[in-house]
């Protein structure tokens, strides 16, 4: 169990538990200290459906009007919306208030800069500077700006993606889909999105005024009721959304979760033959990534685990395709981030182009195994811990781009420290999952005190 009161501070955000880690004291300060770094100018603020969402929104306007920026409140909006929205209104920046896959019981502020991506690690470290120092140019009453609402984010969003695809197609094939979204961010989003593309959309946990009734994360084991819906209502296909909306699990027209992982080698096969160029994926992203990209003729890179480091490799070596085997999928040329909404049309294209069904497509892709497992890890002890993990495997070939990666010719571990909780993660892949397992439980093992 991760410590109820601890607070990660990382390129994803200030993040921790509503009310305890994360107070809308700090809220406050790190807005403040947030509009500050980015000047005077409108600020983009958006939630989730989290409880502690009103607090959190509240704190972080009071920051923002304190040092003279002009908040846009978009309400509850998915994340790659309002990151959308930061370009198509030349905001000065962009503050998610979002704790993703985390538990209903935590929060985060994610900081954007104006280009709606993440703050970069020499931007964040400006930023954490001007916390820390706690001086923030305070405005007279006189100069304290005026709050804006903007209900036009979500209908941008969908319009920049509809024009990118086939949406002749996909209206074409009067698709039936089944989505699960978690009650969060997406659930008004995403039902207009599938309508849009003349859909017959099926809900589950589409109310956001209701808590999350799974694990945000949208993982094979969280998405039962999703498969129910498939099947009892004989859907192509279904989608699932984590709680902020940038990631993507797909269940086949049988009511079976195909993993997350598959998502974006779906996507990758789909769209390597009409763009054709490098893969940029993380460090943790299953074997399939490079499989299709070699299907194809196209290298492939692997980046830090993190939307922005895969965004800023991508943009280095020109790639038109990547993202994140978490089911994020990062098209710069029409969202440059993760994006649930860009990932669902191209796969609803890829079944229009093809007349294929969800089943037929996954079955071109190779299979391979994935276990992930975490170990509570306060941030000071990650760096001995991934020390251990490089002595145990010092006869191996080992990549240390991201905590320490081992790699065999059919199958790999990744360790690493989260980005978002106080955890080292463990993840294996390997030819089957007993074999994926024993490799992971190796590292467990090694890491665990006797008697743990």
């Amino acid at each position: 169990m991760t410590n109820p009161l601890s607070l990660k501070i990382s390129l994803a955000g200030v993040r921790g538990v509503a009310g305890t880690s994360l107070t809308p004291q700090l809220a406050t300060s790190f807005a403040a200290a947030f509009g500050t770094y980015c000047g005077t100018g409108s600020i983009v603020v958006g939630t989730d459906t989290r409880p502690s969402r009103e607090m959190l929104t509240h704190a972080a306007v009071a920051g923002l009007l304190s040092v003279g920026c002009t908040p846009v409140i978009l309400g509850i909006v998915p994340l790659p919306t309002l990151q959308s929205h930061v370009r198509k209104i030349s905001a000065a920046g962009g503050i998610c208030i979002t704790a993703s896959h985390n538990p209903m019981e935590w929060n985060a502020l994610k900081f954007l800069g104006s280009d709606g991506t993440a703050l970069r690690a020499n931007q964040f470290a400006e930023l954490t500077d001007l916390y820390h120092q706690g001086l923030y140019p305070r405005v007279s009453s006189f100069r304290i700006q005026e709050c804006r609402f903007d209900d036009s984010a979500v209908a941008a969003h969908r319009e920049t993606i509809l024009t990118a695809i086939n949406e002749v197609a996909i209206r074409s094939r009067h698709f039936k889909v089944a989505i699960d979204c978690c009650n969060g961010a997406a659930c008004k989003a995403t039902p207009e999105f599938l309508k849009a593309l003349g859909c017959q959309v099926i809900e589950v946990n589409t109310d956001p005024c209701a808590p999350f009734p799974r694990n945000p994360e949208p993982v094979p084991e969280s998405l039962g009721a999703l498969c129910r819906a498939v099947r009892e209502s004989g859907a192509d296909l279904g989608f699932a959304q984590d709680a902020d909306a940038d990631r993507l699990a797909v269940v086949n027209e049988r009511g079976e979760p195909i993993g997350e992982d598959c998502t974006l080698a779906l996507v990758l096969d789909h769209v390597l033959p009409r763009r054709p160029g490098p893969v940029v994926v993380s460090m943790s992203t299953s074997r399939m990534a490079d499989d299709v990209a070699a299907r194809h003729s196209s290298a492939i890179h692997r980046a830090r685990v993190g939307e922005v480091h895969v965004l800023d490799r991508m943009l280095a070596v020109g790639s038109r395709i990547g993202g994140e085997g978490n089911g994020g999928v990062i098209a710069p040329s029409i969202n440059p981030c993760r994006d649930s909404f860009v990932a669902m049309a191209f796969l609803l294209e890829a079944l229009a182009e093809t007349k294929s069904t969800v089943s037929e497509l996954r079955g071109q892709l190779p299979s391979y195994a994935m276990v992930k497992h975490r170990i509570a890890c306060r941030s000071r002890d990650a760096t001995p811990f991934l020390r251990l993990v490089r002595h145990l495997f010092r006869n191996n070939e080992i990549d240390l781009t991201d905590g320490v990666r081992v790699l065999w010719p059919d199958r790999w571990v990744h360790v690493r420290a989260s980005n978002t909780e106080p955890v080292i993660r463990i993840i294996a892949e390997a030819p089957t999952e007993t074999e994926a397992s024993q490799l992971a439980q190796r590292v467990m093992e090694y890491l665990r005190p006797p008697g743990v």
